[in-house]
């Protein structure tokens, strides 16, 4: 195993820096070169070549279930265990991508309500405060957006809705279904960012129903 990683690196680095960090000797290193390399050994290097392959293409994202996968359906024939090895062997592992979700747009010109909760999250009974939100969940699939509506009191989330797009819909979608559930006295404050989706006429008036 440490011969067949010294003969992968052997292009980047000396081989006798190579033997001194895997503690073999050179001349044991080039007395297996010599000898004729059993046939697993030259197929495991084919599909560690293939398995390099998928993964580069796949921009660093592929693991060993999709690779596998991959191998599979063109034809190759192997172990989920054997593409482990091999991509451990070469240091292969799935990179995750990092995506981002603007989720708050504050350019916009509706009206937007004085800031009463005044970052004071904290109540002394439940239905006296809600805050609410929206956010950007990735997936498999693209983007999920994710609307919901907290008691401050219990902590608990009392309404929420999920969709493709994220817009006043959305919140008013959460918003109705925490109203319907707790059917809360006029006294309620709603507190929600300044975002479009919060401050277009349809949320605006819902809220008005509850206090903002």
């Amino acid at each position: 195993m440490k011969y067949l990683q010294i003969a992968d690196l052997a292009e980047i680095y000396p081989v006798k820096h190579l033997c001194q960090a895997l503690q073999v000797s050179p001349s044991g290193y080039y007395a297996w070169k010599k000898r004729t390399q059993s046939a697993r050994q030259q197929a495991d290097m084919q599909l560690a070549e293939q398995i390099e392959q998928i993964y580069h293409a796949s921009r660093q994202t592929y693991g060993s279930p999709r690779i596998h996968a991959e191998l599979q359906a063109t034809g190759t024939r192997c172990g989920r265990k054997r593409v482990i090895r091999l991509m451990r062997q070469r240091g292969l592992s799935a990179q995750r991508q990092r995506h981002r979700c603007r989720t708050t747009d504050s350019s916009h010109a509706h009206p937007v309500a004085p800031n009463r909760l005044a970052r004071e999250f904290w109540a002394t009974r439940p239905n006296e405060q809600w805050v609410a939100d929206s956010t950007g969940v990735w997936t498999a699939e693209g983007w999920l957006s994710v609307a919901l509506v907290l008691d401050v009191y219990s902590r608990l989330v009392i309404g929420w809705a999920m969709a493709a797009h994220r817009d006043d819909t959305l919140v008013l979608m959460a918003l109705r279904m925490a109203l319907a559930r707790r059917q809360p006295e006029a006294a309620l404050l709603h507190h929600s960012d300044r975002g479009s989706q919060y401050t277009s006429s349809a949320s605006s008036g819902a809220s008005d129903s509850v206090g903002h």
